[in-house]
């Protein structure tokens, strides 16, 4: 048996399946948009394959537009549009820049007007606008990514630090009208959470993101306080917003690739929210509490986990779930964890996740690397990269949260 050659065959089957181009393409196909001039902004990590399909559907039909993407995921031009890469999860000069060019092409927008506004995640830090000190928005965002705040705490905060954000950026839009088509990375589709809500109504308060400044002990400065006093948008009457991919997407495509090659795949949950490494060992007691199947199985759990930092290491979370996995699957037959980000891209490394087997422990200790001190010093790339133990994937043009897996072979 070849559990590695499993795992890359269910990593590239799955996001095979749900990459965004043909979701776009039938949230398109056969709408018009009517008179008006069509202005196309695409942020996010899968923004240039959206911007790419909605091309091929609409054609000559799209007036301009703009494509702000991370660094790297760009795949060349696209007719007429402008191709901007910026900086993820923190922001950057790049990405404010890009998002003044997309303010200054939907500004005196008519009603007849209309703004294709795709939007996928990664899209909180690509399309930014800052309406305090840039560079106390980047240590603010810095500074909650590594104390573990889950999304919805951080986007509540960014939203108002922000022009953009929190439906701002539709009402700028206005009297035109908005037409979003979103692929969500965020467990549940909130849309006034994907990255950040920036063509829909705000759900969160005031109270809410000062809550979270005081639970995590962030000190802001004066005109930031202010900010956070300011109300987002309510209401917004010229939105119409399309979902078009999302984890539970990610969760049936990998089963149905686990069945393709005679695994009996069990999803346990789309909604998997805790610590990396509090996940990595429990999918590792999933593993030891069913080795006495005779037939093979393989257990699925989609979401986004956290990571809190307390190293100097490299790694991202899918890195630190297969780590943490590997101590408890240690001498288990036929048994692998593995865990992936559907964009490719895991924290801030080149590689998409880890993997890790009944061997993997082992090796690492023949090594000298200690699991428990590699997770600690949040180091998990290094000791995984020793060990054939990463996945590497490259960009993948889509972003549906992450997927980890459970495999147990019995031939």
């Amino acid at each position: 048996m070849d559990l590695r050659r499993d795992c890359d065959r269910i990593t590239a089957g799955a996001i095979a399946r749900v990459l965004p181009g043909e979701a776009v393409c039938r949230a398109l196909a056969g709408r018009d948009f009517g008179p008006g001039r069509l202005i196309l902004v695409a942020a996010g990590k899968a923004a240039w394959s959206m911007a790419d399909a909605a091309c091929g559907v609409l054609g000559s039909a799209v007036d301009g537009g703009i494509v702000i993407t991370k660094y790297g995921h760009s795949r060349g031009a696209i007719g007429s549009l402008t191709i901007r890469e910026a900086g993820h999860p923190i922001p950057d000069e790049s990405g404010f820049s890009a998002t003044r060019e997309a303010l200054d092409l939907t500004v005196d927008l008519r009603p007849e007007d209309t703004v294709l506004f795709l939007l996928s995640g990664g899209g909180s830090a690509l399309f930014e606008a800052p309406l305090i000190d840039p560079e106390e928005l980047r240590n603010i965002t810095a500074r909650l990514l590594a104390c573990g705040a889950d999304i919805t705490e951080i986007n509540t905060v960014r939203k108002r630090l922000s022009a953009v954000k929190g439906g701002r950026f539709a009402a700028h839009c206005a009297p035109a009208q908005v037409f979003t088509v979103v692929l969500s990375d965020v467990i549940g589709d909130p849309l006034d959470v994907i990255a950040s809500g920036p063509a829909y109504p705000d759900s969160s308060t005031c109270a809410h993101a000062r809550a979270i400044v005081e639970k995590y002990g962030l000190s802001l400065s004066p005109a930031a306080r202010r900010h956070l006093d300011k109300e987002t948008p309510k209401t917004l009457s010229n939105v119409t917003t399309l979902v078009t991919g999302s984890v539970r997407e990610l969760c049936g495509a990998a089963a149905a690739v686990c069945r393709e090659l005679g695994y009996e795949p069990v999803v346990l949950t789309d909604c998997l929210a805790c610590e990396a490494r509090e996940a990595g060992r429990f999918l590792a007691a999933i593993a030891r509490s069913h080795q006495d199947t005779d037939k093979s199985l393989a257990f699925l759990a989609g979401g986004e986990t956290v990571v809190h930092v307390t190293g100097q290491g490299l790694g991202g979370r899918n890195q630190e779930i297969a780590l943490a996995a590997a101590e408890g699957i240690a001498g288990l037959r036929g048994t692998a964890v593995f865990s992936l980000g559907s964009d490719g891209t895991d924290g801030p490394t080149d590689a998409a996740g880890g993997y890790a087997d009944g061997g993997t422990a082992a090796k690492l200790a023949e090594r000298g690397v200690s699991i428990h001190e590699t997770l600690q010093n949040n180091d998990a790339y290094h000791a995984l990269r020793a060990v054939d133990g990463l996945l590497m994937t490259g960009p993948t043009g889509t972003n549906v949260n992450d997927v980890s897996v459970v495999l147990i072979r019995r031939d």
